[in-house]
């Protein structure tokens, strides 16, 4: 059975997108002289390596690969079977590899390359990335909860609070704010607008912050609601 995207691919899928990486931040000046805080991001260039159609894979979607190994490395960092896959697109091995589903994926073929100007300033964008690691962390920092009394006699100050009734219902409900790992986690931020594009070093000005630490990766598309 053929999911909902591939049914409608018109109504949710982008007509663009790139994948890249989170340099820094920074400002930038505009025209009228307003201060523009931006996200540095190094996108593309991506090259496709493999294609995928509704008549073998049942959805049309682009597989492409960014961050290209040095040649004196392959053969250390690559296994064979992954470089068998990049041997068959007859494209170098890569650190990266994600799937673009887009409008209209049969525009490209196996080989081509898409790069930072895809986009222009002005567009509308929405970017993926995976949030900062924060290790472990109790329930205070993890889901801001309140402390209890600070007092000297309280003697509970940060703890996760009440569990559960005692005889009745005699468990922990499901989803209960505990503590644990923090950060890590998938994180989509929609409508950010991008300032500057620097088609020679393949460089993305995006106004405001997006997900992940600096040298994350980080999926960029055309926003869907705009």
């Amino acid at each position: 059975m053929k999911s909902a995207i591939a049914t409608n691919p018109h109504k949710i899928l982008p007509t663009k997108a790139i994948v890249g990486k989170k340099i820094c931040m920074t400002q930038v000046f505009a025209e009228n002289g307003h201060l523009i805080p931006v996200t540095v991001i190094e996108a593309g260039p991506c090259t496709v390596v493999q294609k995928k159609t509704v008549k073998t894979d049942g959805y049309a979607a682009l597989q492409v690969g960014f961050d290209a190994f040095p040649e004196r490395r392959v053969k250390k960092l690559v296994r064979k079977p992954l470089l068998g896959h990049f041997k068959k697109a007859n494209v170098g091995a890569m650190r990266r590899l994600r799937e673009l589903r887009l409008v209209d994926s049969d525009a490209l073929n196996v080989g081509d390359v898409i790069k930072a100007d895809v986009f222009a300033a002005g567009d509308k964008i929405d970017i993926t990335g995976l949030t900062k690691g924060k290790g472990f962390a109790g329930a205070i920092y993890r889901w801001n909860q309140h402390t209890g009394p600070m007092a000297h006699g309280s003697k509970y100050h940060r703890g996760v609070g009440s569990m559960s009734a005692n005889s009745d219902p005699s468990r922990v409900f499901k989803n209960k704010h505990m503590p644990g790992h923090l950060g890590v986690e998938k994180v989509t931020i929609q409508n950010l607008t991008v300032i500057r594009v620097d088609a020679e070093r393949n460089l993305l000005l995006v106004r405001g912050a997006v997900p992940g630490p600096n040298g994350g990766t980080l999926m960029i598309r055309n926003t869907v609601k705009g």
